[in-house]
């Protein structure tokens, strides 16, 4: 999450003066509505600039997602943001994305999942899991810190912008971290949605093959239709069947970040009290379960449940998915306001190989899936 996010409402707006006074007077929710207001209207600028994209090449590339992100950093590299300004950057970097993560478990169902098999689901769980392991050791292998490879190797391994954005407040990332992998990660998403078909006559890939490829290493559900859409409707069956499998991993991954990161905030404070109060310190300190397991990963598993068994009214999924979408583009606005790109940039080199190898791994891992599989 942004450096800007961690800042509490109570203390953005430092009194000064009678003007700090009446500031102070005007609330929480007051301090917010300027910086919200800021993110409201870049959000509005990216999904403008998708409406034209979609004029002018009949399909949007760059999601607006990513574009509220560009926006958001180029109108900060423009203009530093005053006090005024960041309580409601603040509310929109983190309270919102926090929400909007809660939303993103109603569009998840267990259930329609079943039918695949089992066989598919454990391979492709095991997949992942294997990803996020070797995605981040390339990371740290190229001297990426922890939350940046964390971030690229969830990015690249569950569902990219998504999962990055899920996962960036339960490691504690910093806003030029999850815009940073972000773009990137966008960027190699377009590039996979294009050059992904080419291998279907090099590696004389069937439909079924293909489909799960795609499934397996494409980024989003609606990148995944727009690449399996030139090798037939096979292939948008199973890759889309296989994204959302992917997809599905996203609570577990981030609960066991939850917890490790728990663990590990836990095991440094322990050490910390053992160098000031002696050797009869207990070991291990024991975390409530709201540290342990934030709020909004609990919530979203609740919301996820709760549509496996149907208790979400049919009629309220749109509208919950819609509204997941748009705090989600809108707290990337924020990220991208509280963002000095400059010192995203100076990263760039190591996250675009870190992405690439990230990717060509993955790939192979799926493809030896392909075979375990003996998918025709």
């Amino acid at each position: 999450m942004p450096t800007s996010a961690s800042v509490s409402l109570s203390s953005a707006v430092v009194p000064q003066g009678d003007g700090g006074t009446r500031a102070g007077s005007v609330g929480p929710i007051g301090r917010a509505l300027p910086g919200l207001a800021l993110c409201l209207a870049v959000t509005a600028g990216a999904f403008l600039l998708a409406g034209l994209e979609r004029r002018a090449f009949g399909a949007v590339w760059l999601e607006p997602l990513v574009l509220a992100i560009v926006l958001g950093a180029a109108a900060r590299a423009c203009w530093m943001p005053g006090a005024r300004w960041k309580p409601g950057i603040a509310v929109g970097g983190k309270l919102l994305l926090e929400i909007a993560v809660v939303l993103l478990g109603a569009s998840l169902s267990t259930r329609a999942l079943l039918a695949a098999g089992p066989a598919l689901i454990i391979g492709v769980a095991a997949v992942v899991v294997l990803a996020v392991g070797a995605s981040y050791a390339i990371g740290r292998a190229l001297g990426l810190p922890h939350r940046m490879a964390t971030l690229v190797a969830c990015g690249n391994s569950i569902c990219g912008n998504s999962a990055i954005a899920a996962v960036a407040p339960v490691i504690g990332a910093s806003g030029e971290d999850v815009a940073a992998s972000i773009s990137f990660t966008a960027v190699f998403g377009v590039a996979l949605v294009l050059g992904l078909p080419v291998l279907v006559p090099l590696l004389h890939l069937s439909g079924l093959q293909y489909g799960a490829l795609a499934g397996l290493t494409v980024y989003a559900v609606p990148q995944v239709l727009a690449a399996t859409a030139p090798a037939g409707p096979v292939a948008v069956q199973l890759g889309t069947m296989v994204k959302l499998v992917r997809v599905l991993m996203l609570g577990p991954v981030v609960v066991a970040l939850a917890l490790l990161h728990g663990r590990t905030r836990t095991a440094a404070d322990d050490e910390a009290a053992r160098g000031t109060a002696g050797a009869n310190r207990p070991g291990s300190v024991a975390l409530p379960l709201s540290r342990v397991v934030p709020w909004f990963i609990a919530g979203f598993l609740v919301t996820a449940g709760m549509r496996s068994f149907h208790l979400i009214p049919g009629a309220l999924l749109p509208p919950m998915a819609d509204a997941a979408s748009l705090l989600t583009v809108v707290s990337m606005a924020a990220l991208g306001l509280g963002t000095d790109i400059r010192s995203a940039a100076r990263s760039g080199g190591r996250i675009v190989a870190a992405v690439v190898l990230s990717l060509l791994m993955l790939g192979a891992i799926g493809f030896g899936l392909i075979r375990l599989l003996g998918m025709a």
